[in-house]
């Protein structure tokens, strides 16, 4: 599933970081890998690729790998709280108007095959989720292939893409930043409120650039990439984003020759990999941060359903599991000796999209037969029926950018008009709503994951009302769905879950900007870009709020869509294992794995 990605594809903000550094350093790691020891932790979701940064990539299950095999200046514990990470790398604001923060790596950080990470790493992190460079007015979308959702062969060679840009934050850094050896200067257009989360290392520079110019020795491909964006080589930029966005794309591990998309620079590295079953991650002898893990084997099965992955645990296959909750996986749970299981409310929210543009059917052009159709939508249903056994406390959410609970959410809820037009199915007023539109038996082919027992209910209980109404609900549902978001021609509409990653406060910038990166809808409306783009810049909160308020009401006027229900969250683990303590944000359960410490006999 799409959710993870900076703030960009996650749930409403419950914070705004601040234009100083109120992070602190977390303690140095005493610990050391204990040899021979190993753990299988389940995951509801096979990866699929390392690049999250891209549409494509941008997922859940493809973010906590990356996450365990990637360095990072910062991190936020479970707390949740952001953590820096100083062992990797520091940051400070050198200049607060204009906005100037440097970047700089600490000595001895290396990629897994031993090449330094440096500042051309982090200029090619900034080429590639800014957008700078990429070519005016280029539409990828003509040529992403709807059945896969990735680039077709008739993709051009002649343009510069990089499919990681708009409403990451770093579109606001225009200029090409200044670099020195292991630093990096980024200035900003405009003071940018999260500034603080939202650059780091992403792919290694020198492996994109051998992969993409054909030079083998690492420092002369680093120096080549560096030249090519210093001085806007479209030519070579052409290559150097074709390859950024899909080489990174594989479902099972690399050949041989493509051994080099596995150079990573955190605490693991991949070792083995098996599509559609598992991928295992091994330590990393060449890492030298603070957050050296004590498992020196960690593999990710992928078990997509959820009373499967407790039955793993209880045969002793699995030792960590983390599925999505319903009432029969805690029924199961509680039979289980040996095993701890932990509850709450996840920052992930289920909510339904709609298609603004190049969808299957062109159902939803009109607004009309938009609200007609979210008048169907039988959210209590749905949360009484799934989410109600599991936490008898649940209700529906009725917000796109606030948490129930949080500053704000009762005065959205008050004006935005979910709760009021959308609050209870209204199968007449759809259908009178149809016949204004002058349509009949208009088709909505619904994109969701068909190996998610949870999500399978969801579609029979929204296929059943909306029918009701006169609509003509299909099935575009995918076990491969995660990749299939956002591509032109797939489907008419789609509900998922967003994962919070941060707790920024321009977080839905990327979902609900025009073109923004999470925007997978196609969605557009100029007072919402107008009033993100304020909000990149307030640092007031109680207006940050205000603007908030306006937006998510501007939404409902527009009948995008509907938010259905924060998720219950339930993790458990055996004995064979100590230290898992989730944290709410994207990679919840993997946030400290370095933590993580074997027990039993097979580790000692």
């Amino acid at each position: 599933m799409r959710i993870s990605r900076i703030g960009a594809a996650s749930a409403a903000t419950v914070a705004a970081s601040a234009l100083v550094l109120s992070a602190c350093a977390a303690p140095q790691q005493e610990s050391e890998v204990v040899e021979g020891s190993s753990i299988t932790v389940a995951w509801n979701q096979p990866f699929y690729s390392y690049n999250s940064n891209t549409s494509f990539g941008n997922a859940t299950a493809n973010a906590n790998i990356v996450y365990m095999t990637s360095g990072g200046f910062n991190y936020y514990d479970n707390t949740p709280e952001l953590q820096q990470d100083e062992s990797f790398g520091s940051y400070e604001v050198v200049s607060e108007d204009p906005l100037v923060v440097e970047y700089t790596i600490a000595d001895g950080v290396q990629w897994s095959d031993g090449t330094p990470v440096d500042a051309a790493d982090m200029l090619l992190a900034w080429a590639a989720n800014s957008g700078v460079p990429n070519t005016p007015d280029f539409d990828p979308g003509e040529f992403t292939d709807p059945e896969t959702g990735e680039f077709t062969e008739d993709y051009p060679t002649d343009v510069v893409f990089f499919d990681g840009s708009l409403g990451s934050g770093l579109e606001n850094v225009s200029e090409v930043p200044e670099i020195d050896g292991s630093t990096i200067t980024l200035s900003y257009d405009n003071i940018f409120v999260d500034w603080e989360l939202v650059f780091g290392v992403g792919l290694p520079a020198h492996v994109v650039a051998q992969r993409a110019l054909g030079i083998e020795d690492a420092q002369e491909a680093k120096d080549a990439l560096v030249e090519a964006i210093q001085n806007n080589d479209e030519e070579a930029l052409a290559s150097i984003s074709s390859v950024w966005n899909s080489d990174w794309n594989f479902s099972e591990m690399p050949s041989e020759e493509d051994a080099n998309l596995l150079v990573v620079n955190g605490p693991y590295v991949i070792s083995d990999f098996v599509a559609d079953q598992y991928i295992t991650l091994t330590a990393n002898e060449n890492y030298t941060g603070q957050n050296t893990p004590q498992i020196e084997e960690v593999t990710v099965r992928f078990i997509t359903d959820p009373l499967a992955a407790v039955q793993a645990l209880a045969n002793g296959e699995v030792d960590v599991i983390s599925p999505q909750a319903t009432a029969d996986v805690a029924d199961a749970l509680t039979e289980l000796d040996g095993v701890t299981v932990l509850s709450g409310v996840e920052a992930v929210y289920e909510h339904i999209d709609l298609q603004f543009d190049q969808s299957k059917s062109g159902t939803f052009n009109d607004p009309i037969v938009r609200e007609a159709f979210l008048k169907t939508i039988p959210r209590q249903q749905i949360v009484d029926t799934l989410i109600k056994p599991l936490n008898p406390e649940a209700e529906v959410r009725n917000s796109q950018l606030f948490v129930p609970g949080a500053p704000g959410y009762d005065e959205t809820v008050a004006g935005n008009g979910m709760a009021e037009k959308y609050g209870e199915v209204d199968i007449e007023g759809a259908a009178a709503l149809l016949a204004e539109a002058g349509v009949t038996s208009p088709e909505v082919c619904i994109l969701y994951a068909t190996n998610n027992p949870r999500r399978v209910n969801e579609f029979a209980l929204i296929q059943e009302s909306a029918n009701q109404a006169g609509f003509n609900v299909t099935d575009c549902g995918s076990d491969d769905w995660g990749g299939l978001l956002g591509t032109p021609g797939a489907y008419d509409a789609t509900f998922f879950g967003w994962q919070s990653t941060s707790l920024g406060v321009t977080n839905s910038s990327a979902t609900f900007r025009t073109g923004g990166i999470n925007n997978l809808n196609f969605y557009s409306n100029t007072e919402v870009d107008d009033l993100l783009t304020e909000l990149d810049t307030e640092i007031d909160p109680e207006r940050q709020i205000e603007i908030q308020l306006e937006i998510d009401r501007l939404l409902m006027d527009d009948a995008y869509g509907l938010t259905i229900f924060q998720f219950p969250g339930v993790t458990a683990y055996s004995d064979r294992v100590e230290g898992v303590d989730p944290g709410p944000l994207s990679p919840t359960i993997f946030w400290n794995i370095w933590d993580w410490t074997p027990l039993g006999s097979d580790s000692e």
